[in-house]
């Protein structure tokens, strides 16, 4: 059986046009503008620091953050694409990543060969994972999401994939990609003891 050709009447018509109007202001709508708050309930872990985010908005300026390394806030307006990285990425990037539910871990240089591989294939099995040296931080391995972040001794620790599975992929922004951005990298310090921070492992 056809079903009848329905005719809009003006108020049908009127109805739809406004909740229209309220999807397009929506958040919904604008997939870049997260709300800037912190993951909720976040996982018994020890260690693990969290942190109120007081904003989100997107600035071409570097960024003065809290937490060494960023841990969420402004952020430039193109995010870093996850992967593995071997020379350091700029925290402006990286953090718009982290609005996108990636989980951002920075390494000092001269990391064991072993954690090298395991972080490696850690970004080839989760699309949220952003893996990059950060000469400055004292700790070996640090993890960094939008509001929180553990600081580890080795990435073999098994609170490491604890984080990753309570983090990754749920940031402010459900959803969003983290490939597509950019791939820019900073040069290395001069002053580094290694040619390359995060050593490429031989097969």
């Amino acid at each position: 059986m056809q079903r009848p050709h329905l005719v809009p009447s003006p108020r049908r018509a009127l109805i739809t046009a406004a909740m229209a109007a309220l999807l397009l202001a929506s958040p919904l709508a604008a997939q870049d503008e997260g709300s800037g708050e912190p993951t909720p309930a976040p996982p018994e872990i020890a260690g693990l620091e969290t942190f109120e985010v007081d904003s989100a908005a997107h600035t071409e300026d570097d960024v003065d953050y809290p937490q060494d390394p960023p841990a969420g806030g402004p952020h430039n307006p193109v995010w870093q694409s996850c992967g593995f990285f071997e020379a350091p990425v700029r925290p402006e990037h990286a953090v718009h990543s982290q609005e996108h539910g990636a989980v951002w871990i920075t390494v000092r240089p001269g990391l064991p060969e072993r954690d090298v591989t395991l972080l490696q294939r850690l970004t080839e099995r989760n699309e949220y994972i952003l893996v990059s040296p950060y000469p400055e931080q004292e700790e070996p391995v640090v993890l960094s999401a939008w509001g929180a972040q553990l600081r580890l001794e080795e990435a073999t620790d098994e609170r490491l994939r604890a984080f990753v599975r309570a983090y990754a992929g749920n940031g402010p922004e459900l959803g969003a990609p983290c490939d597509g951005g950019t791939e820019e990298t900073l040069a290395l310090p001069a002053a580094s003891p290694v040619a390359s921070p995060v050593a490429t492992p031989t097969a």
